[in-house]
């Protein structure tokens, strides 16, 4: 198949559909109060704009369209956010502005195209626009696609965006591409007394000493969970004037089922040893 060529500003017409990850809040502001804003990007740029089903606490903002009503499409998506960085750095002391950042989502055979021999490509699409361009080195869970994190000023998003498209197009994806697709929010469970309780995806630990087992030595025995159930475990720190820590478990509900069932174990062991030290071991 022949590449398509396109002039940097998307002067041919050319259809073209980008995938944007996005979390609850910044599709929240997307969206708008009973859907205005989304409805008014959709008139003004002429794309169309879906956002992915489900509970989950990341969301897939699908873009479709000939590329200039997708580069007006992200413009407005960009300056909103910025909307969003100066109202928020309203009440807020901090006095530099952050970044706008948006992510890409790509099928993974296109990433060698983006980055370019050596990296030329993206050194060229950061020094040519002013904006920070990352290419993730691992593909999105259960998918062939990576995330493509841009950020600096709307115009400068604005103007990578359309050197990015201009890749996608000259290099389509090769072989079948796995999309990416948010799984919803883990359902958690509690530690009491010896005994787990489902709640909203996170376990509380009451004993001080029972974390630092279930870590093990330098995150042996976390790793080891995490690893053998293929689910994301995070451990908060105390909160002041409690012993208790918060574990969440996210991933798909085989991932967390077994990462649950791991970390009960690990909990039954502990509290075995604890009931007959002379069972004790250094592990």
């Amino acid at each position: 198949m022949e590449p398509t060529k396109v002039q940097s500003e998307g002067g041919l017409n050319v259809t073209l559909t980008i995938r944007l990850l996005m979390h609850g809040k910044e599709v929240g502001s997307i969206i708008g109060k009973k859907g205005e804003t989304v409805k008014k990007m959709r008139e003004e740029s002429g794309a169309r704009i879906n956002i992915s089903e489900g509970n989950c606490p990341e969301r897939i903002v699908t873009i479709t369209g000939p590329t200039d009503t997708i580069f007006k499409a992200f413009a407005m998506i960009a300056y909103k956010f910025e909307e969003d960085i100066i109202n928020s750095m309203s009440n807020s002391p901090a006095t530099s502005k952050p970044p706008v950042t948006l992510r890409l989502v790509v099928p993974a055979s296109q990433c060698g195209s983006l980055i370019g021999k050596g990296g030329s490509k993206i050194k060229e699409m950061r020094e040519s626009t002013g904006a920070q361009v990352q290419v993730a080195g691992d593909m999105l869970p259960n998918s062939t696609e990576r995330a493509v994190t841009i950020s600096g000023t709307p115009e400068a998003i604005i103007q990578c965006v359309k050197q990015i498209c201009v890749v996608m197009l000259e290099s389509p994806p090769k072989g079948a591409t796995i999309p990416y697709r948010p799984k919803p929010a883990s359902t958690p469970v509690i530690f009491s007394g010896g005994q787990a309780y489902t709640i909203q995806g996170q376990y509380a630990i009451p004993h001080p000493d029972l974390i630092g087992c279930i870590i093990g030595r330098q995150g042996t025995k976390i790793n080891e969970i995490r690893q053998m159930s293929g689910a994301q475990i995070k451990i908060a720190n105390a909160m002041e004037g409690s012993s208790e820590r918060q574990i969440t478990i996210t991933g798909t509900p085989a991932n967390i089922s077994l990462a649950q069932y791991l970390i009960n174990a690990r909990f039954r062991d502990v509290a075995a040893m604890w009931n007959d030290p002379s069972s004790m071991t250094t592990s």
